[in-house]
């Protein structure tokens, strides 16, 4: 099978974590893909924000929290709870998303399946970048619909003979599709998950998912770049960072007239 891709970029939520029913419509094509793992699914419903509220009660400002509709989880949102099986260090442990609320900033992605050809690529690219997460105070937790055992013979198998190696963060296992679902990543009709990733902070809050299809493989740098500014808005709430922003460049104020002040520096 071949992993593949369009780039959406999607969101959240619903603090429920039972998994919502899409309903049904015309399928749609995206790309043309090789052999029968094509990643079309149907498309899925309009998911308009309701209203904008004001999230920290402490601070002065606007807040750009989106109270999204019910229908999917929206990026503003409350992350859908689970608990689930994972591998970590080579043996089974339990994995529950509400733990790390008010502890830790999660990355949260999913992957089609195990010994496949993209995957392993972004999964060792995650781990060898662990240290970098922590530093920033976050978790990495990878997610497929293949079981624990499966993930187990991959960890165990050679980064060479396209295997995983040991990895510095828990592969969770989705066997039942219930957190596929749920976060909205899942292909029906394949019974397998496109390549979501999103970035949940520590109120367990989503303030940013990307969605690619199948054949895209996701970049660790570009991942890091935006949970550093989310990260930097949330400790200077009277700023936000404009395109490509870096730690140490310049950011902006979202103000008609103070914002100027940005724009006559570049």
């Amino acid at each position: 099978m071949a992993c593949s891709a369009t780039s959406t970029t999607a969101a959240l939520i619903s603090s429920n974590p039972r998994p919502r029913a899409f309903p049904s419509s015309p399928k749609t094509h995206s790309l043309p893909l090789p052999n029968s793992f094509t990643g079309l699914r149907a498309p899925l419903l309009s998911r308009v924000a309701r209203s904008v509220s004001l999230s920290h009660a402490s601070h002065p400002r606007t807040s750009f929290v989106v109270k999204a509709s019910s229908e999917l989880p929206l990026v503003g949102n409350t992350a859908p709870d689970f608990e689930a099986e994972a591998v970590f260090d080579q043996e089974f442990i339990k994995v529950k998303l509400s733990e790390y609320i008010g502890k830790k900033y999660v990355i949260l992605f999913f992957y089609p399946l195990d010994f496949t050809f993209v995957c392993p690529t972004e999964i060792t690219a995650f781990s060898d970048r662990h240290e970098e997460f922590e530093k920033l105070n976050t978790e990495i937790l990878g997610v497929s619909i293949d079981s624990v055992f499966s993930h187990l013979a991959w960890v165990q198998t050679d980064r060479k003979s396209g295997g995983l190696g040991d990895l510095k963060y828990p592969l969770i296992s989705d066997v039942t599709k219930s957190i596929s679902k749920s976060y909205g990543v899942l292909i029906p009709d394949q019974g397998v998950a496109l390549r979501g990733l999103f970035i949940i902070d520590k109120e367990g809050v989503i303030q940013h998912s990307t969605i690619n299809n199948l054949a895209i493989g996701r970049s660790v740098d570009e991942t890091m770049r935006t949970l550093q500014a989310l990260q930097y808005v949330q400790e200077n709430p009277d700023e936000v960072c404009p395109a490509g922003w870096k730690p140490g460049e310049k950011s902006m104020k979202p103000d008609p007239k103070l914002s100027k002040d940005y724009f006559a520096a570049i």
